[in-house]
């Protein structure tokens, strides 16, 4: 039993691992590279396997950066099943689709100024057209069904509390006559969150592959967020700008809009004008009401009391770009809840081009802003970025509530690892920054006991049956050298060969983290 890191290693992003079991070839997750011009490059290179190889891809939510590949991985040759939840199959039906279009629109604008430079023409890695047809290869499931995908492999799929249908799948692999629990842990929700239920507890597993994307942060403003949300609509108002908020299509659309219609409820805010503007988002509100089944108790007593947190007399949809342009037209103070989440495509790019330079306006980050992408360098304090090829001034004040995160935080992740009643025999960091990784990842080791990995892009690991024969033999030798390299150190020894030594004291401790 093999597992392969094709994505999201080291990185947020492009979340995807192969696990193969005898012939067998399972992905968990196919997800898009987003940020930095690099990561993003590597949506246009071939699979490392033969798509047409994969037998299943086991699909933890439905996240453009955990589901955006799988149109490329279907119009390259696989023919297995996509198995997820009911609420994550339809929330794919829009949001592949709409990945495609952005793609699209992306390559005919790029195309524009490729022309006229007599550059190569590009191609978008999927159109509109192949993330829909990409959803005949999706079979559903429920949390808790336990599902045999192999005579080897059985699987269960459980809320993970993220967002809307996400899962946490856990994996037995028989081999011979022992039995191996994997677990991966997709994205871990935030506990009381608006709509969605806890992530679900797990107290056994052999091995589990963690995110990490919070790995080194607290979130900050989980206590106050809805009073720093009442502090930035008021501030703006007065003002007599536009609150412009970049927010995901699915989740944090509809946990803003929830907590806007708990504060007007309240009398904390004016009535003003509330634009989501993303046909994506328009059609996710729509599954979030098809699904009241997946609610916490909290947002099914508000519906029943008619309550409904999704259905405002202020609230508007904007569909069509007609639609979406006439917004910068209006006059007066108006919310507009736009996506992507990181600035980095979509209509967001246009209205953040419209109102970034008006010092009266006020652009609220509500979630994670990948390395490289728009979002993090308005975070960060940049004063002129490039849209769509234009320079633009950033005089709008920028707001970060990050209390808003779909992700559990350092805190959040440590938690949820205690539960397991009989700690895994080793735990791998995902779907997080390399810095925020190693960080969990020596707090798990210290605090928990647990061997932990963090696993670069494209490493494999075997995952053995029964018990590891020498982890104890190499740690001891790690003991011996780190404790020789400290003698040494006690040594009238120069700064740039105590750098040097340290250096190959952390590379050993890395190299024995992953064989271990």
């Amino acid at each position: 039993m093999r597992i392969k890191f094709l994505g999201a290693a080291q990185v947020v992003t492009g979340s995807c691992y192969l696990l193969e079991v005898g012939s067998s070839k399972i992905l968990i997750d196919c997800g898009l590279f987003q940020g930095s011009k690099e990561l993003k490059e590597r949506n246009y290179r071939d699979f490392p396997i033969p798509p047409g190889s994969i037998d299943f891809v086991l699909l933890t939510h439905a996240h453009i950066d955990h589901s955006g590949l799988l149109p490329k991985l279907i119009k390259h040759g696989f023919r297995g099943r996509v198995i997820t939840t009911s609420a994550t199959a339809d929330l794919c039906e829009v949001m592949l689709p709409d990945a495609g279009h952005i793609q699209e629109m992306e390559c005919e604008r790029k195309n524009r100024k490729n022309r006229r430079a007599g550059r190569k023409l590009i191609e978008p890695i999927y159109t509109a057209e192949d993330g829909l047809k990409a959803m005949q290869y999706f079979e559903r499931v429920e949390y808790g069904d336990i599902i045999s995908i192999t005579p080897q492999v059985t699987v269960r799929f459980l809320d993970a509390g993220h967002i809307l249908g996400s899962s946490m799948i856990e994996i037995w692999v028989k081999e011979g006559q022992q039995e191996t629990k994997l677990v991966f842990s997709g994205d871990i929700g935030n506990y009381d969150q608006p709509f969605i239920n806890d992530p679900s507890l797990i107290f056994n597993a052999d091995y589990v592959f963690m995110e990490s994307t919070y790995g080194n942060r607290l979130h900050k403003h989980k206590d106050n967020k809805a009073e720093m949300l009442k502090k930035a609509i008021n501030d703006t108002y007065k003002k007599g700008g536009n609150l412009i908020i970049p927010a995901f299509a699915v989740g944090r659309t509809q946990d803003i809009i929830y907590e806007i219609a708990e504060l007007q409820r309240e009398g904390a805010i004016p009535i003003l004008p509330v634009y989501i503007d993303s046909p994506m988002a328009v059609k996710a509100t729509e599954i979030f009401n098809r699904h009241p089944n997946v609610y916490d108790e909290e947002t099914s007593q508000l519906i029943s009391q008619g309550k409904h947190p999704l259905r405002l007399d202020n609230l508007h949809f904007s569909v069509t770009a007609e639609e979406s342009k006439a917004l910068n037209t209006k006059t007066g103070s108006h919310i507009i809840i736009s996506a992507s989440g990181m600035c980095d495509a979509g209509r967001i790019k246009h209205h953040l081009r419209h109102n970034l330079w008006r010092p009266e306006a006020t652009i609220l980050i509500v979630g994670y802003q990948a390395m490289g992408t728009l979002g993090r360098r308005l975070v960060s304090g940049e004063k002129l970025v490039r849209i769509h090829g234009e320079e633009v001034a950033v005089r709008a004040e920028i707001r970060n509530i990050d209390g808003y995160s779909a992700h559990a935080d350092q805190a959040g992740l440590l938690d949820w690892l205690r539960q397991f009643k009989k700690p895994p025999r080793r735990v791998f960091l995902v779907h997080g920054e390399a810095e925020g990784a190693e960080e969990l990842a020596e707090i798990i080791r210290r605090e928990l006991n647990i061997p932990t990995t963090v696993p670069e892009l494209m490493q494999e690991v075997e995952l053995t049956v029964g018990e590891i024969a020498y982890p104890d033999m190499l740690r001891e030798t790690y003991n011996k050298v780190s404790r020789k390299l400290e003698r040494y150190l006690q040594t009238d020894v120069d700064s740039q060969e105590c750098a040097v030594l340290l250096q190959q004291l952390r590379d050993l401790e890395r190299w024995l983290d992953s064989v271990i």
